[in-house]
């Protein structure tokens, strides 16, 4: 009787990577639902800790807190660089280099030094800044939701659409501000005295916001800004349309692709 292969059971780095690393469909393992917890709870600090009543009340509680976090978070990064080597693409020194250059580690370096960069040295203006870098951490969520995956590859689908939209955007508010200088120009040089200056009132119109602080006073100026005023609502239609159909895309695919599976396995139990 031939003996069968013998089993191998995963390497730890390959247990740790199934442990760190999220993929679509699966459930959080406990590790990186206990790294969600703590990247809110940094949040959070980063957000109170700017108040100074807050501050003074927790004393060193707070840098605590924001070292034991730092710690955390770095030993994270460490564990899923070396876990990540499991994958030939970053197997190895330069692999790991590779790992690293990624955006989410490039967030996850950066939430580090946010925390930890006060404790090694002089508290100056530029380390307090650091505290905005934290609200980066809330990208991390990227690694572990799905919506956020499918926001992502939505862009990536659409990036030439979207680039397309930007450029005429671009366009129409050249053309915007470069009218009301024309128009306007010479009655309101502080508002529209050169194009630079009219722009403002291109980005505030086209966007829909319209502050009021800089206005047409001509008849035909006011037609022109009338004019513009309906062109930025179309230009705010036509990336959301982009983007509504390439979510409408990405549904239906997952749509398909749940009832394959539903049918492949229906298949395999009628088979057996």
């Amino acid at each position: 009787m031939a003996k069968g292969s013998p089993h191998r059971s995963p390497s730890l780095r390959a247990l740790a990577y199934a442990q760190l690393e999220s993929s679509p469909g699966r459930q959080l393992s406990t590790i990186n639902k206990l790294v969600v917890a703590l990247i809110l709870v940094s949040v959070l600090l980063g957000i109170a800790g700017t108040e100074s009543l807050v501050q003074a009340s927790l004393g060193l509680l707070l840098p605590m807190t924001e070292l034991a976090l730092g710690l955390f978070f770095l030993i994270e990064l460490a564990l899923r660089t070396w876990a990540a080597g499991v994958r030939s693409e970053y197997a190895g020194p330069k692999g790991a280099l590779r790992y690293l250059a990624q955006p989410l580690s490039i967030v996850d370096i950066l939430v580090v030094v946010s925390l930890l960069a006060p404790f090694f040295g002089p508290e100056l203006a530029i380390l307090r800044l650091l505290r905005i870098v934290r609200l980066i951490a809330l990208v991390k969520f990227g690694r572990y939701s799905v919506a956020l995956r499918r926001l992502f590859s939505a862009f990536a689908r659409r990036r030439y659409e979207l680039l397309m939209s930007l450029v005429i955007a671009s366009l129409v508010f050249l053309i915007a501000a470069t009218g009301m200088y024309a128009i306007e120009g010479g009655i309101q040089p502080e508002a529209f005295g050169s194009i630079p200056r009219a722009l403002w009132w291109a980005l505030t119109t086209l966007t829909t916001v319209g502050y009021g602080d800089v206005y047409p006073v001509t008849p035909l100026g006011r037609v022109f800004a009338g004019l513009m005023a309906v062109a930025g609502i179309g230009l705010i239609a036509m990336p959301t349309g982009i983007l509504a159909a390439a979510f409408t895309e990405m549904g239906d695919r997952g749509e398909t692709a749940a009832v394959a599976t539903a049918r492949d396995s229906a298949t395999e139990k009628i088979e057996k």
